[in-house]
C-alpha cells in the first residue's frame, strides 16, 4: 500500500508539473474539507489507537452562471456522525479551453463530541473547533478517448483558532470520469486520488480516494452519491470513511 501511495504521489506531481508549464473545467465531483481537526496526544504506552470511523453526510449545491466563463457556486454540507456543518463558496473562472482557475472560501466547525470521535485515542474536548480556509486552484481538464481526465493544483491557507498556528497546505488531485448513456440520460461515474502536503504538519500527511457518480434527475438538478476514504498519516487522528449524498441545482 505504501508503495502504491508513493507511485500515485509521483503521478500527481508529474501531471501538475505539466499543468504549470502548459497553463492550459473542473471535475464534476463535489468535495469537502475533511476532518481538519487537532489530533489528540497519545499516551506514552498507547498502541495504534482506535480504528477508522464511518461518517455519513450530504450536501446541497447551487450553481449560478454569472457571465460567460464565470460562475458562482455555493455549497452547504453536513456530516451527522460528527455533527460538522461546512459552508463553501467557489468562483470558477474559465481561463482557456482546458484551464479553470477557482478562488474559494470554506468554513467549518466541529463540536467537542465530533472532535472526540475523530481522535484515535480517548480524549475530552471542551471547545468547538472552527476553521476558515482561503483556497485557490487551477484545474486542467482534457479528454482521452471517452474518458475525461483532470488534474487539480490547489493552495490552501488555513486560518485556525489560537493557540494553533495558521498554516499553508498543498493539495494535488487526479480525477477520471467516463460519461455513460443510461435510458436517454448521461450519467458520469468518476474516481479520484488526492494527496495533501503541509510542511509544518508532517509533510505528506493525508491521502484521499473518492468514487461516485453524477446522475441527472431533472433538466437542472443532479444527484451525486459518493464514497470518500481519508487516510491520515498524522498520529492521533482516525481514518475516515465518508458516504456522501448530494443534490446539485443549476439556477440557469
Amino acid at each position: 500500500m505504501q508503495r502504491l501511495v508513493s507511485v500515485m504521489r509521483r503521478v500527481v506531481t508529474s501531471v501538475l508539473v505539466i499543468w504549470s508549464v502548459s497553463l492550459a473545467a473542473p471535475c464534476a465531483a463535489q468535495e469537502h474539507g475533511g476532518l481538519d481537526v487537532p489530533a489528540a496526544p497519545a499516551a506514552p504506552d498507547a498502541g495504534d489507537g482506535r480504528g477508522s470511523v464511518f461518517v455519513p453526510g450530504g450536501f446541497l449545491g447551487l450553481v449560478t452562471p454569472v457571465r460567460d466563463g464565470i460562475a458562482l457556486n455555493v455549497y452547504g454540507f453536513y456530516y451527522g456522525e460528527v455533527a460538522v456543518p461546512v459552508a463553501q463558496l467557489d468562483v470558477p473562472v474559465r481561463m482557456t479551453k482546458f484551464l479553470t482557475v477557482t478562488p474559494s472560501y470554506l468554513y467549518y466547525e466541529v463540536p467537542p463530541s465530533g472532535l472526540a470521535k475523530a481522535s484515535a485515542y480517548p480524549a475530552r474536548f471542551a471547545d468547538t473547533f472552527e476553521e476558515n480556509q482561503f483556497r485557490i486552484d487551477g484545474t486542467l481538464k482534457f479528454p482521452i478517448h471517452a474518458f475525461e481526465i483532470s488534474a487539480r493544483n490547489m493552495y490552501v491557507r488555513r486560518f485556525r483558532p489560537t493557540p494553533l498556528d495558521d498554516m499553508n497546505r498543498y493539495r494535488g488531485r487526479i480525477s477520471i470520469a467516463h460519461p455513460l448513456a443510461v435510458q436517454g440520460r448521461i450519467w458520469k461515474p468518476f474516481v479520484s486520488y488526492e494527496a495533501f502536503y503541509e510542511r509544518t504538519n508532517g509533510g505528506w500527511n493525508r491521502d484521499r480516494v473518492m468514487a461516485g457518480a453524477t446522475v441527472p434527475l431533472l433538466k437542472r438538478v443532479s444527484f451525486q452519491p459518493s464514497y470518500i476514504r481519508d487516510n491520515y498519516r498524522v498520529r492521533g487522528l482516525r481514518d475516515v470513511n465518508y458516504l456522501q449524498f448530494g443534490v446539485i441545482v443549476a439556477t440557469k
